[in-house]
């Protein structure tokens, strides 16, 4: 991916970012840093910056590059740049992120390392997403609302609790500031786009202001509205019709120096039309289907440099999520007109604080400690009775943490170089409980981590962490009831499982880090990352499908073709991985490089086990005019064949998807505050697969966007 700031690189690699949420911001872009294809050499001769800063991986800003994990940081100019209508598009050339579940935007689900679903923690601004749907998804939010998007891949338990099997994804809503520039209060931005693959249709209107010193308000609205999308191998994906409207009203303020306190809400709305599972490509059925989701946060801080004790944040928020839907026909489970409805509400809240202390001269400490709690309570229906797969139920977290960040600026006073030492640990509490089960399912895990980097000089780095984490069974899992699906003469049933027990796992990773400057000319800069990790499993959790083959199965007599799908335990797996992050950047040119590999197997019969992809490489490259205030580049995306399966069926070919983009925002001028973006995503037209769906992905897709700001 390319930025549009010569300070900003591809998410595979890093990034430069300022301030404590470290983005960049557009209004910084105007006035401090370059604008689309200037360098940012000037008179000085300083080097290209490329520092991204990480927020999530520790709840304190870390140097990316410091960080003794994989974590990687999107900003608002690449998102733009990426003209991106879901989550996945901007997601995509992540290493070891992967969205399956096909092109339809309400079936995609996204995957880190191996872990998809409820091992992977989504956040809005710190907000828990816990909506769960084997279908529909596990998040809504527009990309057009976003300044930066956070990818922690690797256990995260220690931190933020069950769920951090797979890694965390934040997204974070973009603030007044970030599009003002100095001096300026009062600005308004409109913007209109259009993609051909699926006939999307986009308007956005934003109007943000600073009115007064420490006030800062934003209010956006989107509309998008999209018809059947074109495949790679012709074809038409029909029943996808999306008309979605998302906003965004974010306030805060600050007071009393030190202070200050925050409130939004997110809202997205999808009233689309297509089969009740939006993942099968195949489905007869259509429902027309009520997508809504709204968060609403509230937040205090404070933050003062001269106050080594107290560096507070609280959080508290509630989210509701519906999946709801009317049956249109009579071709899936139920008549025509029939009432599906999913119900998930979240409410939660956190509290932690910073305590900075000097323990010797040349060890620095920051010690971040404190509790979350959050509930999630599910509301199944299908007509006037229960829905199959979808139990009423309830579930409460608790959780204490405590880490430390030690730095050791030459260890003992013979090792060059500085040492980062993390350590982490959390305690959680949760129960899980529904009207089909006789007693709750309770459970208390500790989830212990350490991470070390070592830095003998400022462009080598190595690192190794070692990290328990968890994640609880979901009220889905342990509780589905019903039938699951028909199959000629055949009904698979649910069978619920509420002994299921949490899910634990075991990590080791190490890696390390080069970062050079003036590698070839005195304004470049070079830098990679790469990683190797290894997981064990206990306890994990499977779904388990059991449908006699058909028509065989009618042999059998009455009741052979029947079927059950269960949760199960699987007693030990394991599963390992590599990823490699580069980047090398100039005056006229950057480049980027990535790469991720994940396999694994159950550990006592050797089947493969967990959301495995093929090996992929990613590459971008892209040349700035600064002559023109533009840039033009190609993004490149290879996937070799995968076949780490034990169905030969679930086996894909390899494929190469390429994507061209173009980008001018005239720096001064009458046309200054106007920006055109232009792309044409999967050039080539290829046509492919991506795991664990049959569907083909969609085909070639010419994009626009027309923006234009003014600020005062």
């Amino acid at each position: 991916m390319a930025a549009l700031l010569l300070t900003v690189t591809n998410p595979t690699a890093v990034m430069a970012q300022t301030g404590e949420e470290g983005a960049a911001s557009p209004g910084e872009a105007a006035t401090g840093e370059t604008a689309v294809g200037e360098t940012a050499e000037g008179t000085t001769g300083q080097p290209v910056q490329m520092d991204a800063i990480s927020v999530t991986a520790t709840r304190n800003p870390i140097r990316a590059f410091e960080y003794p994990g994989m974590v990687t940081v999107i900003d608002r100019e690449q998102i733009q740049t990426l003209q991106p209508s879901t989550p996945d598009d901007v997601l995509r050339f992540v290493p070891n992120v992967e969205f399956t579940g096909g092109p339809r935007r309400t079936g995609e689900v996204p995957s880190i390392r191996g872990f998809d679903g409820p091992d992977v923690v989504i956040l809005f601004d710190g907000a828990r997403q816990n909506f769960g749907s084997a279908h529909d998804g596990r998040f809504f939010i527009d990309p057009s609302l976003l300044k930066q998007v956070e990818v922690l891949r690797g256990p995260a338990s220690s931190l933020y609790g069950s769920g951090g099997t797979g890694g965390v994804i934040e997204f974070r809503t973009v603030d007044a500031g970030d599009l003002l520039a100095p001096g300026e209060t009062l600005g308004a931005s409109v913007s209109a786009g259009y993609q051909s693959v699926n006939r999307e249709q986009l308007g956005t209107f934003t109007a943000y202001t600073t009115p007064m010193e420490g006030l800062d308000l934003i209010g956006s609205i989107t509309r998008r509205d999209s018809g059947s999308i074109e495949l790679g191998d012709g074809n038409e994906l029909d029943a996808t019709d999306d008309e979605i409207i998302s906003g965004l009203v974010k306030g805060s303020y600050g007071f009393a120096d030190h202070h200050r306190v925050e409130g939004s809400v997110v809202a997205f709305t999808n009233d689309a039309e297509e089969p009740n599972n939006g993942q099968d490509p195949d489905a007869d059925d259509v429902v027309d289907k009520d997508i809504r989701s709204t968060t609403y946060r509230a937040a205090y801080s404070y933050k003062n440099p001269d106050d080594n004790l107290f560096d507070l944040d609280f959080l508290t928020y509630y989210t509701d999520s519906q999946a709801d839907e009317i049956r249109l026909d009579d071709l899936g489970l139920g008549p025509t007109g029939e009432v599906l409805k999913r119900d998930v509400d979240t409410i939660g809240f956190r509290l932690d604080n910073r305590s900075r202390v000097e323990l010797a001269e040349d060890i620095a400490t920051t010690f971040t400690y404190g509790g979350e709690f959050y509930r999630d309570e599910q509301d199944g229906a299908a007509g006037s009775g229960e829905r199959d797969g979808v139990p009423d139920a309830d579930a409460d977290f608790y959780g204490i943490y405590a880490q430390a960040e030690i730095t050791v600026t030459e260890p003992f006073g013979v090792i060059p170089g500085d040492l980062l030492i993390i350590p982490g640990i959390r305690y959680d509490d949760f129960s899980v409980s529904s009207s089909v089960a006789s007693e709750d399912t309770s459970e208390d895990e500790v989830s212990p981590r350490i991470g070390v980097s070592y830095l003998p000089t400022d462009w080598l780095m190595v690192f190794a962490n070692y990290a328990h984490a968890f994640r609880a069974p979901t009220f889905d899992e342990l509780f589905l009831t019903g039938v699951h699906f028909r199959i000629g003469p055949g009904v698979n049933r649910f069978i619920p499982n509420p002994d299921l027990k949490p899910q634990t796992t075991r990590t080791v990773e190490f890696g390390g880090g080069l970062d050079f400057d003036r590698v070839f000319t005195r304004n470049d800069r070079f830098q990679v990352k790469a990683s190797h990790f290894r997981i064990w499993g206990d306890d994990f959790i499977d779904l388990s499908v059991n449908q006699p083959a058909f028509p065989a199965c009618l042999a059998a007599g009455p009741g052979g073709c029947d079927g059950t799908t269960e949760v199960d335990n699987v007693s030990e797996a394991e599963l390992w991985g590599t990823e490699v992050e580069a980047s090398y950047e100039i005056d006229r040119f950057l480049f980027s490089f990535g790469f991720s590999t994940i396999d694994g197997e159950d550990a006592d019969t050797g089947d493969k086990l967990g959301l495995l992809t093929p090996d992929q490489y990613t590459l971008n490259t892209a040349v700035k005019l600064p002559e023109i205030d533009s840039i033009v580049g190609w993004r490149l995306l290879v996937a070799d064949t995968f076949d780490k399966v034990d169905n030969p069926d679930e086996e894909r070919s390899g494929y190469a998807v390429n994507d061209f983009y173009f980008a001018w925002q005239p720096s001064d001028g009458l046309l200054q505050g106007l920006r055109l973006d232009l792309g044409v995503d999967n050039a080539f037209d290829k046509n492919y697969s991506r795991v664990f769906t049959d569907s083909k992905e969609a085909g070639r897709s010419f994009k626009g966007l027309v923006s234009y700001s003014l600020n005062w």
